[in-house]
């Protein structure tokens, strides 16, 4: 019967009321996020007279880069404590509480202690909002609805509408609304707490709509967890985190602990992590031979992920110290911030999402899931290759270049994100062993915080000077493993059709 009624509810565009709750949820949770991280980075090192903290700019680029390490690595955590204690509903409701009170943080004049708190909150609600509201989505369809698909499209259009507006209307608050309030500097706090009430008409808009139109399913967890399974998993986390706190305690007392030092050893937790996963697969007698294949297959896939995402995640980083330095932030008489050009990615997703699923259901021979990774790695190798060419042709002192730059080179990294997208989840799925489904599902994001922790020890070495050689470094890295990965397609592919 609820079946039957998941399959007659019409009211939003033909599909489910409950889908245009998740969402306008998850639009307003995006508009939060990425309107927060258009002018963090500037925020930590722009110098207190100019509004910002002051920070060391190499020190800000790393933390801006082990920030959304973070931030994948407690998706991993969200699912279970949905699944296992709250369910999907409570659970996407504490994270929004939390990413709401992490932008307050900000909004507050608290400096760097302020920052610290607010990543934490936000780190940890992301981690618990965005993996289950996705699951939601899911949850409205029946196991047969054909609008399953069309559904989900619908639901990522809501998350880059909101990553795509936040980049302008965050920075317009943030310099006073056009009005000049501010005397010509930012105020970063407006602009935070304009982005903490984005997340706020999300948590209102979520409540009210959800009690009428989201399945009372996700009121109580899928597989609970009873009094003496969770002894062990609290007993573990404890120690988990004591074990840190030794480690923290004993970099203090060797007067070694610096946020540089903090944000090496998340980097090696994330590199750590699914290392210690694919050893855990190849070595467990659960996994059959084939699957063991499989898993080791797998692995050149992942690092590819891992290098895909060093550079298209750049953008919040790299690509945002070339906005605010090296180039023009004018087109004639419509000036521009930097802040502005975090829209292009949403924007170009939006754009080419569609056209890229409507080439795709008009393919008869669709390429291999290798042969998709290798190609977004080319786009993504290109797209850093590209921005090397305005310091070649102009050199790195001689001013700033055109925007049409950035906006080439965004072009082309999205170009390789719409190819791995359709594919990512899907191979991973594929090669998964029936004892570690979860576990492997988990490894498609763990490698964008490997590639994002990366990132935060990498981007030290940018800098104007360093320009040419950063992007050309890196972007033949990209091509030259795409390439080498399509030597190795067919018997990647192989593996992967063995019964």
């Amino acid at each position: 019967m609820a079946n039957n009624q998941k399959s007659l509810d019409t009211a939003f565009f033909g599909h489910p009321r409950g889908l245009s709750t998740l969402f306008f949820t998850e639009t307003w949770e995006r508009f939060s996020y990425y309107g927060m991280r258009a002018i963090l980075l500037f925020y930590m090192y722009f110098a207190v007279t100019k509004g910002g903290l002051g920070m060391d700019q190499v020190t800000a680029a790393s933390i801006m880069s082990i920030y959304g390490a973070l931030v994948y690595l407690s998706g991993v955590v969200g699912g279970w404590l949905a699944d296992r204690i709250w369910g999907s509903r409570k659970t996407v409701f504490y994270g929004g509480v939390l990413i709401m009170f992490g932008h307050i943080a900000l909004s507050l004049p608290f400096g760097k202690q302020a920052l610290l708190v607010s990543i934490a909150l936000i780190v940890i609600g992301t981690g618990l909002l965005k993996p289950n509201v996705s699951s939601m989505v899911g949850n409205l369809y029946s196991e047969n609805d054909r609008r399953r698909d069309a559904g989900f499209s619908i639901y990522l259009f809501g998350i880059n509408l909101g990553a795509a507006i936040a980049p302008w209307a965050v920075p317009w608050a943030a310099s006073g609304f056009g009005l000049n309030l501010f005397h010509g500097q930012m105020n970063f706090h407006v602009g935070f707490a304009l982005a903490a009430f984005g997340m706020f008409f999300g948590l209102v808009q979520y409540s009210i709509d959800g009690r009428k139109f989201l399945s009372k399913d996700g009121l109580t967890p899928d597989d609970p967890i009873s009094h003496e399974q969770l002894r062990p998993v609290i007993f573990r986390t404890l120690a988990v985190v004591a074990g840190f706190a030794i480690i923290l305690l004993i970099m203090a007392a060797f007067d070694q602990l610096t946020i540089n030092n903090v944000i090496t050893i998340i980097t090696i937790i994330a590199i750590g992590l699914p290392v210690y996963y694919f050893v855990l697969m190849l070595k467990s007698k659960k996994v059959t031979k084939v699957e063991k294949k499989r898993v080791a297959a797998y692995i050149p896939l992942f690092l590819s992920a891992v290098i895909f995402w060093i550079i298209q995640e750049s953008g919040s980083v790299v690509l945002a110290l070339f906005a605010e330095e090296r180039t023009i932030l004018h087109l004639g008489a419509w000036h521009f911030a930097a802040a502005n050009f975090q829209t292009l990615n949403p924007i170009f997703m939006m754009m080419l999402t569609p056209l890229f699923a409507y080439l795709w259901d008009r393919i008869k021979h669709h390429p291999s899931a290798a042969h998709m990774f290798a190609a977004a790695l080319v786009f993504a190798g290109l797209s850093y290759a590209f921005m090397a060419l305005p310091g070649l042709i102009h050199g790195t002192t001689a001013g700033r270049v055109s925007p049409f730059w950035l906006v080439g080179s965004w072009f082309l990294v999205e170009l390789g994100e719409v190819t791995l997208s359709p594919v990512g989840l899907s191979i991973t799925a594929g090669f998964a062993p029936k004892a570690f489904k979860s576990q492997m599902m988990s490894m498609y994001f763990l490698a964008n915080a490997a590639g994002q922790a990366v990132n935060a020890q990498i981007v030290k070495f940018y800098s104007s000077a360093t320009e040419v050689q950063y992007f050309l470094i890196i972007g033949a890295l990209g091509v030259i493993v795409g390439l080498v990965l399509v030597i190795f397609s067919k018997k990647i592919q192989a593996i992967a059709d063995t019964e």
